[in-house]
């Protein structure tokens, strides 16, 4: 690495390390070079002809493989053998495998589907129901005031009910007292202004 030193304004030295390509070194200062519209229509055209071509030859080969299927079997295991062979694609064709663990992926068919037989659930999922319905339990317990929360609840609203009403009272009576007082007062003045 190439190491430069540098001085400040109170000549204290300090070191910087650069990368190795020095200054200008990198990828990022080269000249960039760009498709033309006119190739990339030309290669669109190309990939269109191509896949065209490619399901042409598809559906002649699918022709062939029907028409084979319809002639009669010579009822021999070496026919299907042969079928078998010729379906397996990439290095599956190429390379015989004997794994004893390997199972065939079979497909069912919507009449062997079994609808009745309950799936079983997993682990989370069972979890997850038991604690929505320990929830929905609760909830009902807590309306009906049967928790212990509810129970602190509905004592908290007595004890703030019972101030309300004392402060409602409280404040009947000073209006009351203030009516009076101006009552008072107002008899009074009614009594000198007669004098």
């Amino acid at each position: 690495m190439t190491v430069f030193v540098l001085r400040c304004f109170f000549k204290q030295a300090s070191v910087v390390r650069m990368p190795r390509g020095g200054r200008k070194g990198g990828h990022k200062g080269r000249v960039r070079t760009y498709t033309s519209p006119e190739e990339i229509d030309a290669q669109m055209k190309e990939e269109k002809e191509r896949k065209k071509h490619e399901q042409e030859q598809e559906a002649g080969a699918a022709q062939t493989d029907l028409t084979e299927e319809k002639l009669p079997a010579s009822g021999s295991e070496d026919s299907d053998d042969e079928n078998s062979a010729r379906r397996r694609a990439g290095v599956e064709g190429l390379i015989e495998i004997d794994n004893p663990n390997r199972i065939a992926q079979k497909s069912k068919k919507v009449t062997q589907i079994e609808v009745d037989e309950p799936r079983q659930l997993s682990r989370r999922e069972r979890e997850e129901i038991e604690k929505v319905k320990a929830k929905e339990r609760y909830m009902k317990m807590h309306l009906a005031g049967k928790t212990d929360q509810a129970k602190a609840d509905l004592a908290r609203l007595a004890i703030i009910r019972k101030q309300r009403e004392e402060a409602a009272k409280k404040k009947e009576e000073e209006k009351k007292a203030k009516d009076s007082v101006a009552a008072a007062s107002a008899a009074s003045r009614g009594m000198n202004s007669l004098k």
